[in-house]
């Protein structure tokens, strides 16, 4: 099939082969993709976890067997910054890049030597309820927004729900009109428990931002930057401002 796999901290990945084109996702460090098509510098790639596509730098991505590929694990980087070694130097990578490549933390792909020293986080065995889920979520606080991010360096929002699920061993698709065709509708603001996704919309009725409620009147999301805010039934208010800033559209739930 032709695999390759993001080495970098986060790669980004970009609506046409051009570096001032606009970054539409990331591909995170450990994460595969396939082969669409390719120019002198970039790679169109298909994501493996989201199936999102996009350019990305060709020399940001390494070629990886489809053996390997396919066989790789759901395994997290556990904490906000986790150490790595390539070939003996050091390099960082963010909270939640895929480690599915690794075994008993070291990973041969390609020509290099990769060995995790942080910390390992298990979806498999995270459990969906309320203390967990804080405690991932809260992990961004304070992240900067950035268009198509999906890491602690820079996330939007629809990266970020689908990030802090990821943990839980939880797919979301890449994009908030996507989550929110998702999952079962949660009929009031009061019925809803930490961890359920919030949508809002525009003028124009289409889905443009998701939060993650921690309770039925408070709300976590990228807006400017991953922040706590109050929502009620009308949307979000900033808790510092008192300020509107996004209309509530529906509640969904995926437990």
């Amino acid at each position: 099939m032709g695999y390759l796999v993001g080495y970098t901290a986060a790669a980004p990945l970009r609506a046409e082969a051009a570096h001032r084109s606009e970054m539409v996702s990331q591909l995170l460090f450990g994460e595969t993709a396939t082969v669409l098509d390719s120019t002198k510098d970039f790679v169109k790639i298909r994501c493996s976890y989201d199936g999102y596509e996009g350019w990305c730098q060709r020399s940001q991505l390494l070629e990886v067997s489809d053996e390997q590929a396919e066989a790789a694990g759901i395994q997290l980087a556990a904490d906000f910054v986790n150490p790595m070694e390539l070939d003996g130097t050091p390099m960082q990578i963010p909270m939640g890049a895929s480690l599915g490549l690794f075994q008993n933390s070291t990973a041969q792909i390609g020509p290099f030597h990769f060995a995790y020293r942080g910390v390992l986080a298990n979806p498999a065995a995270a459990i969906f309820e309320p203390g967990q889920i804080r405690q991932i979520a809260m992990g961004y606080l304070h992240t900067p927004y950035l268009w198509g991010g999906r890491s602690v360096f820079g996330i939007d929002c629809s990266g970020y729900a689908q990030q802090v699920y990821r943990f839980f061993n939880k797919s979301l698709p890449r994009d908030a009109y996507q989550q929110a065709e998702l999952g079962e509708v949660v009929g009031f603001l009061q019925e809803a428990v930490t961890g359920d996704l919030a949508f809002f919309d525009n003028e124009e009725g289409r889905i443009t931002h998701v939060g993650i409620l921690l309770d039925a009147a408070t709300i976590i999301h990228s807006s400017g930057k991953v922040r706590i805010d109050k929502i009620d039934n009308m949307g979000i208010i900033r808790s510092d401002t008192g300020e509107r800033t996004h209309r509530l559209r529906l509640i969904k739930s995926y437990r």
